[in-house]
């Protein structure tokens, strides 16, 4: 993420992995990530990194974010447990958004679905009824 045409290398578990030097980041330095659940394919949300929240999710192998609402670093679950597992990643042919395959434990969604697109809409742009159940109870969960 860098105009270096040398990859920095960053530490996934015991391998070293080549980070991408080029990636088109916002001028606030972000790039979109989007997350899909490994085994299903089924797209779970959409969020924002920065370099250190990519170099983080390298290093340990769980999902970490910046959230630009809060403007603060955070790591998915670290409130809810409910974590996700990099199983892979990819870069698009622009290089300006990424896409991870994950492990999800529990839901993604802090609305209590598995994942952040619960909610369809018919051509037209009318609702359609939620037809999935909550994972869990986000007033239970993030009660403080």
């Amino acid at each position: 993420m860098t105009n270096d045409s040398n990859p920095t290398s960053v530490q996934l578990g015991l391998r070293a992995v080549s980070a991408l030097p080029k990636l088109k980041l916002t001028a606030d330095g972000l790039i979109p990530a989007i997350v899909q659940e490994a085994k299903s394919g089924r797209v779970l949300m959409m969020a924002w990194m920065n370099e250190a929240s990519l170099k983080a999710t390298l290093e340990t192998g769980l999902m970490n974010y910046w959230s630009r609402s809060r403007q603060k670093f955070w790591i998915k679950g670290e409130t809810s447990g409910h974590t996700q597992k990099v199983i892979r990643w990819s870069v698009d042919c622009d290089a300006d958004t990424l896409l991870f395959q994950v492990e999800q434990i529990g839901g993604a969604c802090h609305t209590g679905y598995e994942s952040c697109f619960y909610q369809q809409f018919d051509p037209a742009g009318n609702t359609l009824p939620i037809t999935e159940e909550k994972v869990f109870d986000p007033e239970k969960t993030y009660a403080h």
